[in-house]
């Protein structure tokens, strides 16, 4: 079993992943990880959506509706062209988790805090599939926080989508953990600043 300073260094972003379904107990693995993160008060300010086969279609519906209403003033087969190429990125894996903040309402409860303990979960649920041998990558950008997305997840307005958590078995999955992976990349200095 991999160590936690070995999974932190070792994990990378995989978009290329097998077609193959993903076992169902790995996914219940990455939620409760996800579920494992730090939160002030005990909030559990977090959503996961897990879409798999015909339930990726509420998100590639989503993004088609998106990318329709950002091609404004293009011919109608240049937003149907939009339409489908955003509906495909709902079918890059077998296996898409949405990820959504669902700030508590509680006046003493900081919102920040709230969006922290859901990176945190992510981070984990990336940390758990690494370690369970499978290809995720966490994606990101403007069509998650559009209000359509809200929408098509039935989302409070002060909710946000943080993000879609794309998973499948790796290409490379009988090889090493670490094989065929870029090398790490150099992080910035851990030199603490003075105050």
């Amino acid at each position: 079993m991999m160590n936690i300073h070995e999974a932190i260094r070792t994990r990378r972003s995989v978009g290329k992943v097998k077609s193959d379904p993903v076992p169902k107990e790995s996914i219940e693995a990455m939620l409760e990880a996800g579920t494992w993160a730090p939160n002030h008060k005990h909030t559990e300010p977090w959503r996961f959506f897990v879409m798999r086969d015909g339930g990726r279609e509420l998100l590639g519906n989503a993004l088609a509706d998106i990318a329709e209403a950002n091609a404004k003033d293009k011919s109608a087969e240049e937003i149907a062209a939009a339409r489908e190429s955003a509906m495909s990125k709902a079918k890059r894996s077998p296996v898409v988790i949405g990820v959504a903040v669902t700030p508590s309402d509680d006046p003493k409860v900081i919102e920040l805090e709230e969006y922290g303990a859901v990176f945190a979960a992510i981070q984990n649920m990336l940390l758990e599939a690494h370690g369970l041998g499978l290809g995720a990558v966490w994606r990101t950008g403007e069509p998650c926080y559009h209000k359509r997305m809200n929408e098509a997840f039935g989302l409070r307005e002060k909710d946000k989508m943080l993000g879609f958590i794309y998973l499948g078995s790796r290409i490379w999955s009988q090889r090493p953990v670490n094989a065929r992976m870029p090398p790490p990349k150099r992080r910035g200095s851990m030199s603490p600043r003075s105050a």
